[in-house]
């Protein structure tokens, strides 16, 4: 774990043991305890990791952060009208991709905010964070504004894109893709068997929704289509 420091200044310095790949970060002597979170690296062993984008809509007050991202993937999910075997699942298989904070665990608790993601500046730790969470399958549900700061390892990655039918012609949509994505990834919490495999994803996926697979090659990740 990293420790904290002050400066002469006051301002928080985080400093990083040899063993913790988190990049040296600086932050506002302003800044409260929220920002603790996105220190650290955080051990994953867990058999599957789900990796989702924050979502710009966001409550009032601080709390953890499955529960103050409020936007349309997060209403879809529902967190708080789960089981509670769901959210012990959610809790250690969720990683959220933060502008502000890095990498999230759900029950990571910050505060609300407005920040826009510097992939460039973002990408060495967040890329150090993930690729120390070690899983057997990695449910991709990000947006591309969030994918371009790690690549997770294309064979053991499902992409979800979600699509709909108009006019028998495939198309993709916007606003009600981040429903279906939220509404996957509860489906997969609430499953009574977790999936280790793109395959046991799909298989998952399938019993609700009309869906493709498409086998990783080429370095691409597989791709789990969903129609909706």
């Amino acid at each position: 774990m990293g420790r904290s420091l002050r400066a002469e200044d006051g301002t928080a310095l985080v400093v990083r043991h040899k063993d913790n790949r988190t990049p040296v970060r600086k932050v506002a002597a302003s800044a409260d305890r929220y920002e603790r979170v996105a220190r650290g690296r955080r051990a994953h062993t867990w058999p599957v990791l789900i990796l989702l984008p924050p979502s710009e809509k966001k409550a009032a007050q601080p709390g953890p952060a499955i529960s103050v991202y409020t936007g349309v993937l997060y209403a879809g999910l529902g967190w708080a009208t789960l089981s509670k075997p769901a959210q012990a699942l959610g809790a250690k298989s969720i990683a959220i991709i933060s502008a502000k904070y890095g990498v999230l665990r759900a029950l990571d608790v910050i505060a609300p905010y407005k920040e826009k993601i510097n992939t460039a500046l973002m990408r060495e730790g967040v890329s150090a964070q993930l690729s120390a969470m070690k899983s057997d399958v990695i449910i991709d549900c990000r947006s591309s504004t969030y994918m371009g700061v790690w690549t997770p390892p294309y064979e053991s990655c499902i992409e979800i894109k979600i699509f709909t039918h108009k006019d028998g012609v495939k198309k993709v949509i916007t606003h009600m893709s981040k429903k279906t994505r939220g509404e996957v990834v509860r489906l997969l919490l609430q499953s009574k068997n977790i999936p280790t495999t793109p395959r046991e994803v799909h298989a998952i996926v399938s019993e609700v929704f009309e869906c493709q697979l498409t086998a990783a090659f080429e370095k691409q990740p597989w791709i789990l289509e969903v129609i909706c």
